[in-house]
């Protein structure tokens, strides 16, 4: 096998490891520690480092320690999370996700700075277009890291389906899960019984084995970068200095375009926060039982891959006018039918319909952002990308930071009022670049939004 080829499969293989334990973690946050809101705080202080992180922390880090170190400790950072989930606390959780949050941003630069030197030197020996190589490894990458998503939600809901002490949910206690949930602390008083102690003891288990393995795969398996390689990667590191990229970055908002997509780029943040974090909690956990919600996250992922796939090839051919439509429709009108809805264990179908259609209006905001960011400021890719960053992590800390402090109706007014307001942005943002540009085309350019799209989702 070719070497490089290795490399991409160990990287690949290593981060569906590592995702596997924290994807299907940060789903079940919400649920298992709701007590005053720590479950949805440790993931407002999670994203609130992954920001600060992102600001100061790869280019350092890589430098001194190179991209296979970085990888490497950065996924101890995730171990660290899973490990304070074991006595969870506002002492040890919150620690644990600041831990989480500087490790992510470090984690996500290595890895790619990792393929794209693995890329840039495979096509120099086999006389190919880097960027076409560096695509192709990208591509196996993904391919291989979204099923984390199925494996580890698949994991976590054969766990707690050995529960033998599910109990039935009276009409009482379901009059308190939907949009007008009672606010009650615990799920175990508004819907089924909290899985045992030795039940979430044995996921954590599995889920901290899954990460150590990962960190043996990458320092075992993984190739250290050549001497003449690590020089492309200290001009690729050296380029930017810090303060001129953070400079950059603010300096960028005296674009008007980037200040109006500020609203699209932070409801990215707000419509994936409130998914893991409330739909989760006060619909499935509330009506279902705790044992359902991999699942859902299963359907949602599951869609959300194919879509992701399915809309980056049929973007050239629609634009991207024509699928934000689509998912501004889909989302109004899920978001609609949650305020009206009153769970029910009987209409057990409709669960998993929601999730699938977020699934598909997700690919929509995350792949059209992301190619919408690259096409607009083509020459100012690495501001653009870094606004990027931090606007969608805003809009998780927020997401995350008031989850406790409402209603869920009140929640869904807002992630309406934000989506509507999203959209008259964005319909500025159209409406000035063809003012600019009339002959300039609208279709997205695929390959600005790949990559990117995943760093911002840890």
């Amino acid at each position: 096998m070719e070497r490089n080829l290795k490399n991409v499969l160990v990287i690949s293989f290593g981060f569906l490891l590592l995702f596997t334990a924290y994807g299907g973690l940060q789903n079940l946050q919400s649920s298992l520690h709701s007590e005053e809101g720590l479950g949805v705080a440790s993931l407002s202080v999670l994203y609130a480092a992954l920001i600060l992180s992102s600001m100061f922390l790869p280019p350092i880090l890589i430098k001194k320690l190179g991209c296979k170190r970085t990888i490497a400790g950065s996924m101890c950072c995730y171990i660290a999370f899973t490990l304070g989930n074991f006595y969870a606390s506002w002492y040890t959780l919150i620690p644990a996700s600041v831990i989480l949050g500087l490790g992510g941003a470090p984690l996500w630069s290595a890895k790619c700075t990792y393929l794209t030197i693995a890329g840039n030197s495979y096509a120099e020996k086999a006389g190919k277009n880097g960027k076409d190589i560096i695509n192709q490894y990208f591509g196996v990458f993904f391919l291989i890291f979204q099923s984390s998503g199925i494996w580890g939600n698949l994991i976590s809901s054969l766990i707690f389906s050995q529960a033998s002490n599910k109990e039935e949910i009276s009409e009482e206690n379901l009059a308190c899960c939907g949009a007008y949930d009672c606010m009650t602390d615990t799920t175990n008083t508004t819907g089924s019984t909290e899985p045992s102690s030795s039940l979430i003891y044995t996921l954590l288990g599995i889920y901290t084995a899954s990460g150590v393995l990962a960190v043996l795969l990458i320092a075992i398996f993984l190739d250290q970068i050549k001497s003449d390689q690590a020089e492309t990667e200290k001009e690729i590191l050296e380029t930017p200095s810090f303060w001129s990229t953070f400079l950059a970055t603010f300096q960028h908002l005296k674009d008007k375009r980037q200040c109006l997509l500020i609203p699209l780029t932070m409801y990215s943040g707000f419509e994936q926060g409130f998914l893991s974090g409330d739909y989760t909690k006060t619909y499935v956990t509330c009506a279902l039982g705790i044992h359902y919600v991999g699942y859902v996250m299963i359907c949602f992922s599951a869609v959300n891959s194919l879509c992701s796939l399915l809309f980056g090839k049929i973007s050239q051919f629609t634009g991207r006018k024509f699928l934000f439509a689509l998912a501004t429709v889909t989302n109004t009108a899920c978001i609609i039918a949650l305020l009206l809805w009153k769970p029910h264990p009987k209409q057990l179908a409709v669960f998993f319909v929601f999730p699938a259609l977020w699934g598909l209006s997700d690919a929509i905001w995350q792949t059209q952002t992301n190619g919408l960011y690259g096409f607009l400021f083509e020459k100012h890719k690495e501001a653009a990308f870094a606004n990027y960053r931090l606007w969608e992590s805003f809009g998780f800390v927020i997401a995350f930071g008031y989850s406790t402090k409402l209603q869920v109706y009140i929640k869904l007014y807002i992630l309406l009022s934000v989506l509507v307001l999203s959209m008259v942005t964005y319909g500025a943002v159209e409406y000035l670049e063809a003012k600019s540009s009339p002959e300039t085309p609208t279709t997205t350019k695929k390959e600005n939004g790949g990559p990117l799209t995943q760093e911002t989702r840890m």
